[in-house]
């Protein structure tokens, strides 16, 4: 068994793929590199076959057809042979020293697994060579084992995403993960939906994730996320149909607060692009989201209608519209997540 598995979803990756590559392969023969080949049509699929040959004990390159970014996770998990499993995606790196560390301490839990490792990620701006780093010090214990009875309160701004997050490769099987095919955002999925079965952490303050922002086509740009609105949605309702936080154990309630307000945040989002695209069929959608989670959940719409973030992006009106774009505009400035 491989210490980690790191999956490196790839559609037409060509113009960046190798760096990715190159640094994942810093973990040495510990490591296994599953490319997958998400039905690519430019030099990707040549590029993984190259690395496969050249490095046979190391990187495992899957072809299939185009399935989207949650096959090519799901594919990952389904071949992983590692204890450990991270996605990274192909226009995404990371930090080498970082990477050395994170395996070094992977090695102590070979006999007795945690089920989930934290690191810092760094958001890098590819418009005005800026970043940004996203960690958890006011969060979480550090370099020490703990469980979420030990956890502080999150900041808006500290979410935990793919990009921060090595999860025990048995507990996303056992927990039944399966990403949507052909829908973007399912990252959110693969964070959200494994917490509760989560028993144990650790937390290495090391900004390990490089994540590259600012591409005229990437999913989290502005206007493709309007125009893929739908698909948020999607993820949105499929989180909402996970077990509610509000039936987790006592021991677990620092946690489902967390989850309560990352869910208040995936309405907001899609609220907010539904505000922006602003057209009669927009706003019905929206109604309608907000409209299911009043009946399908009364404690969860009065926290996100009267005490979350959300209650910002279902103003009523066409004033309230206003509004909500222009309170996402402040954030988006401040925080640059897009």
């Amino acid at each position: 068994m491989k210490l980690i598995t790191f999956a490196v979803p790839c559609y037409n990756s060509a113009a960046y793929m190798d760096h990715c590559i190159k640094t994942l392969l810093e973990a040495g023969d510990e490591a296994e590199i599953i490319l997958v080949d998400d039905g690519s049509t430019d030099d990707t699929p040549a590029i993984a076959d190259r690395y496969a040959e050249q490095y046979p004990d190391v990187v495992r390159v899957i072809h299939q057809p185009n399935g989207g970014h949650g096959e090519g996770v799901n594919q990952g998990l389904a071949h992983a042979t590692g204890l450990y499993y991270k996605v990274v995606d192909s226009d995404d790196w990371l930090d080498v020293p970082s990477l050395h560390k994170v395996m070094a301490q992977l090695r102590t839990f070979a006999e007795n697994p945690v089920d989930m490792v934290v690191c810092n990620y760094v958001y890098e701006h590819v418009e005005d060579n800026t970043s940004h780093t996203v960690n958890y010090r006011n969060v979480f214990p550090v370099d020490k084992v703990f469980t979420w009875e030990e956890i502080h309160k999150f900041l808006p701004s500290q979410n935990l995403l793919m990009h921060s997050v090595i999860y025990r490769s048995q507990l996303l099987r056992d927990c039944g993960l399966v990403l949507p095919k052909h829908t973007f955002y399912v990252d959110n999925i693969f964070v959200y939906q494994p917490l509760p079965s989560v028993k144990t952490l650790y937390y290495m303050d090391l900004d390990l994730y490089r994540y590259f922002i600012g591409r005229a086509d990437q999913s989290v740009n502005e206007q493709v996320m309007v125009r893929r609105v739908d698909q948020q949605l999607r993820v949105t309702r499929i989180m909402l149909a996970c077990p509610s936080p509000y039936d987790l154990p006592e021991r677990q309630k620092n946690l489902a607060s967390y989850m309560l307000n990352y869910l208040s945040m995936m309405v907001a989002i899609s609220s907010v692009f539904l505000t922006i695209s602003g057209t009669p069929e927009s706003l019905e959608k929206k109604a309608q989201l907000w409209k299911e989670l009043s009946e399908g959940d009364p404690r969860l719409y009065r926290r996100m209608k009267l005490f979350s973030v959300s209650a910002f992006t279902n103003l009523p009106g066409g004033l309230g519209n206003h509004l909500t774009v222009l309170l996402y505009r402040g954030v988006q400035k401040i925080y640059k997540f897009n």
